[in-house]
């Protein structure tokens, strides 16, 4: 089935001038107008048509132009009462293919919300939620998740956590939660020039998608023992790890230097902690 063709909508920015629509600082909000730019973010996660896709904090709907145009059935959650009625809009351009909902992305439950249909996440997220959400994502007890990609804009440096090496002065929590179960790259770097307002520093896209889930490890386990080791990163783990009973014994049973710290354990080596303690 091909995607029907695309409504005839005048410009984004165009649009958003006639609603005397302008960015939120305290929502952490940036637009992005440039909508060739914005297709090619919304072809990451491969073809999507049919598909159904969660976008978190739409805005005016740029991206979210670019996700329908691609054939995707969106659900967006947006808690900015003044972008509602460019989203109505949207809406009446794609009969059927929008569906927005006035709220917090962390108050949402987005399983529940798409009825146990497999979906990908697909945001420009807002810089003052972003990792709490990726790293909700991240975390759930059934693997593989319900979500099949995420496609998510994020500050480089941010981006750059996420898929960092063991050994490097980016490597921490976020990249153990991203890599274990998961494969993360960054697809895209975006200049801080194509927002408006341009925000002080560089974005990337970073894809995510499931991997296979090493046997015997307990995702709470796991982000607990990372929360502690890389919460104090410059404390040897015989020191960081002292808040999770017998973490400190279970690194030195399977050869783990309590001395070292958080960032010279490798994803493997949190792996085989987490199994070791068990749930």
């Amino acid at each position: 089935m091909s995607a029907r063709p695309a409504p005839d909508l005048p410009p984004l920015r165009e649009t958003v001038r006639a609603h005397g629509l302008s960015a939120s600082k305290a929502l952490g909000q940036n637009f992005l107008f440039d909508e060739q730019l914005l297709d090619r973010i919304a072809a990451i996660p491969g073809d999507l048509n049919g598909a159904t896709v969660f976008e978190v904090g739409p805005g005016p709907g740029g991206l979210t132009r670019a996700l329908l145009r691609a054939g995707a059935k969106v659900i967006a959650v947006e808690r900015d009462d003044r972008c509602l009625p460019l989203l109505a809009e949207l809406s009446e351009a794609f009969p059927g293919q929008l569906t927005v909902i006035a709220d917090d992305a962390m108050a949402v439950d987005v399983d529940a919300l798409t009825g146990g249909t497999p979906y990908h996440i697909v945001a420009n997220l807002p810089y003052n939620v972003g990792t709490a959400l990726f790293t909700r994502w991240l975390e759930p007890a059934a693997w593989p998740p319900q979500w099949r990609s995420l496609t998510l804009m994020f500050q480089l440096e941010v981006a750059e956590r996420i898929v960092a090496p063991v050994g490097t002065d980016a490597y921490g929590r976020l990249a153990v939660l991203a890599q274990w179960r998961s494969n993360a790259k960054i697809a895209m770097k975006v200049h801080r020039s194509a927002f408006t307002p341009p925000p002080k520093v560089m974005s990337a896209i970073v894809h995510v998608t499931p991997g296979d889930e090493p046997a015997g490890v307990d995702a709470k386990r796991l982000a607990k023992l990372t929360e502690k080791g890389f919460g104090q990163r410059r404390k040897m783990l015989r020191q960081s790890l002292k808040g999770v009973e017998g973490a400190v014994t279970a690194a030195e049973a399977i050869g783990i230097d309590p001395t070292r710290r958080a960032e010279t354990v490798s994803v493997a080596e949190w792996i085989e902690l987490a199994r070791t303690l068990g749930g």
